[in-house]
């Protein structure tokens, strides 16, 4: 059975940074692209950031731009999400997902990926 699980969540205040982890187990995700999406109460999910299956390229959503960095680490199965410099309205539910397709794309679209986490909560404080 393939599991996703986030961990690294907390409360910061605004200005401060944490760093989300993401866990892969029962399927290895080398050659597929991976991202963060997350959700605020009453809100739809939204992207967050993604990465390639070789790491090599990633894509941010215009909000967290040069603010926060995903990577990941093949040989480990995991990926990290490093978020600098945050602000109240980063405050949400954040999931790592996983797309099922070989040499897939980083896509921006919640349908295009096929295993997720079941989220982490993330709360900054003004």
């Amino acid at each position: 059975q393939v599991q996703l699980v986030e961990s690294g969540g907390g409360s910061v205040q605004a200005g401060g940074s944490l760093r989300l982890s993401c866990a892969a187990s029962g399927r290895t995700f080398s050659r597929e692209a991976m991202g963060w999406f997350r959700q605020a109460p009453g809100k739809e999910r939204e992207f967050v950031a993604g990465i390639s299956w070789s790491g090599y390229y990633t894509y941010y959503a215009d909000s967290v731009k040069g603010r926060f960095a995903i990577s990941r680490d093949t040989a480990n199965n995991t990926m990290s999400l490093l978020m600098n410099s945050l602000k109240p309205e980063a405050t949400a539910v954040y999931y790592c997902a996983a797309s099922g397709r070989r040499f897939s794309s980083i896509s921006t679209s919640a349908i295009d990926y096929d295993y997720w986490g079941q989220g982490t909560q993330v709360t900054v404080s003004s």
